[in-house]
């Protein structure tokens, strides 16, 4: 299926040059002169190489059909990571570099969509938001919380976001998995 450069998201497999790829990473870029482009990080499905390529926003790239399945993720060691078809409770292992830096946000037990193209792991999808504890945060500075600034925060899987001022350690939030950026306080 033929789709618009500027319809490419991070977890989609493309095809290019006879070859398949998971996006990795995509930064749309509008320069001052000329058109809008977009440069793509990808990684062979095949071979895992990673390379990166730039099209135009209305280049069509061919994207290719995949089969999603829930999944469980169980648990990861040095390279791999081990998830369980939640089906069949058959268990498979994809590379840890399969996710990039939102590898991090991954929870044991956690249920995610996993897809398939010819009946091998190629990516993963996350949930959009997860719940995350604050383990790290400068204090609160009186008048501080009037302004719209945003102070560095250390989260449990040792992420680095920028949190409101009235966060403080040991409280609960709700985390943006594509954006990797507070989103709310957690009220469970």
């Amino acid at each position: 299926m033929k789709i618009n450069a500027n319809l490419i998201r991070p977890g989609n497999i493309l095809e290019h040059n006879g070859r398949q790829y998971a996006v990795l990473k995509i930064q749309i870029v509008q320069p001052g002169k000329g058109g809008a482009f977009i440069t793509v990080e990808m990684r062979d499905i095949r071979t895992g190489n990673k390379t990166n390529e730039r099209w135009r926003t209305a280049d069509t790239i061919e994207k290719c059909n995949v089969e999603a399945k829930e999944c469980t993720f169980l648990f990861r060691d040095d390279d791999h990571m081990t998830f369980m078809d939640s089906e069949s409770f058959e268990q498979f292992t994809m590379p840890n570099d399969t996710l990039g830096d939102t590898i991090a946000f991954l929870q044991d037990g956690m249920v995610v969509e996993v897809d398939f193209v010819e009946g091998s792991p190629v990516s993963i999808a996350l949930p959009e938001k997860v719940v995350m504890k604050v383990v790290e945060a400068d204090p609160v500075v009186k008048g501080q919380t009037a302004s719209s600034s945003y102070k560095p925060a250390k989260l449990e899987n040792g992420l680095k976001i920028l949190v409101p001022p009235f966060l403080e350690v040991g409280e609960v939030i709700w985390v943006s998995t594509s954006e990797c950026t507070y989103l709310e306080r957690y009220k469970g």
